[in-house]
């Protein structure tokens, strides 16, 4: 199975249930804090690719989900320099398998890439994280 670094937000439900999932799939996993990275746009935009910009988001940050920051009005640069500044706008988890880096956690394209026992998976899509954001 893979080696796969997984950055997470230390104490979110939603990547502790994913790293569950991975590990219960046979994989070795080498966590990392999201948060404390020094990420830099360059690195960060590795982990997109060609996905648009709208995916790059974590959909239940608050300045998301208030409408103060609507992704699919940014370009590339401004998304990655937003990110950057506060990486809790970053989709999560990011991850990593030698040189190939994902962000976000859609089962179907996390078992095409390095495999997944989805029967680990559960009824609950883990995709989200079902943290409730508190002001």
């Amino acid at each position: 199975m893979a080696l796969v670094i997984f950055w997470e937000k230390p104490g979110c439900a939603g990547n502790a249930r994913q790293k569950e999932i991975l590990l219960a799939s046979g994989h070795e996993l080498e966590v990392r804090n999201l948060l404390a990275e020094p990420w830099t746009k360059e690195r960060l935009a590795q982990f997109f690719g060609t996905r648009p910009v709208v995916e790059w988001f974590n959909p239940t940050n608050p300045r998301v989900k208030s409408g103060e920051i609507v992704p699919g009005e940014l370009g590339r640069e401004e998304a990655l320099a937003l990110m950057v500044a506060e990486p809790l706008l970053i989709v999560r988890p990011l991850m990593q398998v030698g040189e190939q880096r994902m962000a976000g956690f859609e089962v179907t394209q996390v078992h095409h890439w390095i495999g997944l026992s989805l029967e680990h998976v559960g009824e609950r899509d883990p995709k989200n994280c079902p943290c409730v954001v508190t002001s």
